[in-house]
């Protein structure tokens, strides 16, 4: 057995997967004489202790010499749980430099001071991409550090502007660049994202204006929306182009929603950059699959429509305790979840459009076929949908059946979801100028100043409340509504005619 005299430490720096704020990780790895052995200690799941193989392999088939000593390696900070093959690059760059096979400067000239290092390793040195890439180079920004990762991964990381990000492909070509101040080009984004091509288009529903014109207000103020009727009236059809006239995302919103797509499992596609995600779950889906969870917690579809929208077809047969999950983030625009280990917080603001049948047949009020529910049933099927979650829910409109006749006399509308949305972004201008925030995330407070109406509008207000026996979280929806249909109409003050409207669009609140 040979002495310990001889030791030599290496410290990388990389990012872990961990929600949104993509922790420092600082990898140290700490080569000493000794049985040769490699301890890997940190908080590793299972990916990151099957590194030492990929590392050992990658490194020797790389014309490198995998020491023969004692080798440690501690992924720090201790207490925090570290997944993925995202390690295997730092610490493999971190033997390397250890054991002085590349070439560093010493000092603030070291290039380890000043870059995040990350990637997963092939047995043959080559670089594979991995999840999270977005915030990690975010993260690395704010740091005013450069990036190191692997190609496939460079076109995600380069949508953070003023980072600095070098894509590699084989382990060879990161010592050269680590040694080399010559190598060292930024990777240049050529990328474009795609333009959504077939997207479908308003004028396409036939009749339902009254819907169409909830539809637009929805978009205006970014409210929420229950369409209400029986089978085939274009209930899904018409939630379905609300994309197509929301305003264009702005920088920070497509930041924060692709951040989510990237770390999820489905990963984030560049292709999709700039564009509002609408996610459409099955009404088997899970409380942990609706707002997240695990053991390791990740997003869920509340936290994946992020910024875009959330589709609940036949929202009362969710189950129950999934639809009461959406009560806080409904009203936060984030969730937080919980784990001994840990607590994450995603983002979760979302617009939700959801329909349902007006009884458990679908047919109740519907002139072309008669309902054979009774009214206990019809009580049941319709208190799935909570009070307190109904209150949280701006619009809910009767969405009535098309005669045949009309359906096969009227034409197209010429009212297209592009003219649509030229409206629709003229109205949210107003209120971002005003408010610097849309209607629908109007605080009470906000609410008082913005949403101020004349003597006479808020008798007839009070009047309608009482009547209806509506809760002060209603009565300040109405207020955000009233004000979207106001600013839809660029009327600078809210009118008696825009409460109306606005009271009008909710139908479950009357007497049934």
């Amino acid at each position: 057995m040979t002495g310990s005299s001889t030791t030599r430490l290496a410290v990388v720096y990389s990012r872990a997967q961990q929600g949104m704020d993509a922790p420092l990780v600082t990898v140290e790895v700490h080569v000493a004489n000794g049985l040769p052995a490699m301890t890997l200690v940190g908080l590793p799941e299972t990916a990151v202790k099957e590194s030492k193989d990929r590392v050992r392999s990658a490194i020797q088939n790389s014309q490198f010499e995998f020491p023969a000593k004692r080798i440690t390696i501690n992924l720090a900070p201790a207490d925090l749980p570290k997944e993925g093959g995202r390690f295997d690059l730092p610490i493999a760059i971190g033997i390397l430099a250890a054991s002085g096979q590349i070439n560093l400067p010493s000092g603030d000239s070291n290039p380890l001071h000043h870059v995040e290092i990350s990637g997963e390793l092939a047995l043959g040195g080559e670089l594979r991409p991995y999840a999270g890439v977005l915030p990690a180079a975010l993260a690395a920004r704010n740091s005013k550090r450069a990036t190191i990762l692997p190609l496939a991964c460079a076109p995600e990381a380069s949508l953070v502007e003023r980072s600095k990000v070098y894509a590699v492909t084989h382990l060879l070509e990161v010592c050269k660049l680590l040694s080399d101040d010559s190598s060292r080009t930024p990777y240049q984004s050529t990328a474009e994202p795609a333009t959504p091509e077939n997207q479908p288009c308003l004028s396409e529903v036939i009749g339902q204006q009254q819907a169409k014109r909830a539809l637009t207000i929805a978009a205006t103020g970014g409210h929420n929306l229950l369409l209400l009727g029986p089978p085939g009236t274009g209930k899904t059809m018409l939630a379905s182009r609300l994309i197509g006239i929301l305003p264009e995302m702005t920088e920070a919103e497509a930041i924060a929603t692709a951040s989510i797509q990237s770390i999820s499992q489905q990963g984030f596609s560049i292709e999709h950059w700039k564009q509002r995600p609408y996610r459409h779950p099955h009404h088997s889906s899970s409380t942990a699959a609706l707002v997240g969870g695990g053991s390791i917690p990740k997003p869920g579809e509340i936290s994946l429509a992020n910024h875009g929208v959330l589709f609940l077809d036949e929202m009362p047969e969710f189950h129950k305790n999934v639809l009461e999950a959406l009560r806080e983030p409904l009203e936060t625009g984030e969730v937080t979840i919980s784990r001994v280990s840990n607590q994450v917080s995603f983002p979760a603001n979302f617009q939700l459009i959801a329909t349902m049948n007006p009884c458990p047949c679908g047919y109740l009020g519907d002139p072309s076929k008669p309902c054979h529910c009774t009214p206990d049933q019809i009580k049941r099927y319709r208190s799935k949908i909570s009070g307190p979650l109904l209150d949280r829910i701006d619009l809910h409109l009767d969405m009535p059946r098309i005669p045949t006749t009309e359906l096969q006399n009227q034409k197209a509308s010429d009212e297209t979801s592009v003219i649509i949305a030229e409206k629709v972004k003229l109205a949210r201008d107003t209120q971002l100028h005003r408010q610097g925030m849309t209607n629908a995330d109007l605080d009470t407070k906000a609410i008082k100043e913005f949403c101020e109406i004349d003597s006479q509008s808020s008798e007839f207000l009070t009047k309608v409340i009482e009547k209806l026996h509506l809760s002060p979280r209603a009565y300040h929806r109405i207020l955000r509504v009233a004000r979207s249909i106001a600013d839809l109409e660029q009327s600078e003050n809210i009118q008696k005619q825009h409460l109306q409207e606005a009271i009008s669009m909710r139908v479950l609140d009357r007497p049934q």
